[in-house]
């Protein structure tokens, strides 16, 4: 606990130093391992979001609407 009083005394002269402070209860010290863990986390869930995007969203690029269906069905001379 480094709360308290300090001195210094130099060639006959006597300096003080009053210290105060709060500490941090609930904290937690991050070094650079964990920094690096979250940081890795985090790209490796960013790339997970993107392949599963992709997947979602790529498959609907080969369906073609109802619409044009319709549209050929009518156009072909056995069904008029």
């Amino acid at each position: 606990d480094p709360r308290g009083l300090y001195v210094c005394e130099t060639g006959g002269q006597r300096k003080s130093l009053q210290v105060h402070y709060r500490m941090c209860q609930n904290c937690i010290e991050v070094d650079a391992p964990t920094i690096s863990g979250i940081v890795i986390a985090d790209v490796v869930a960013t790339l997970f979001l993107v392949v599963a995007v992709y997947c979602v969203t790529g498959h609907d690029r080969g369906h073609t609407s109802r619409a044009s269906d319709r549209q050929n069905l009518i156009a072909n001379e056995l069904y008029q």
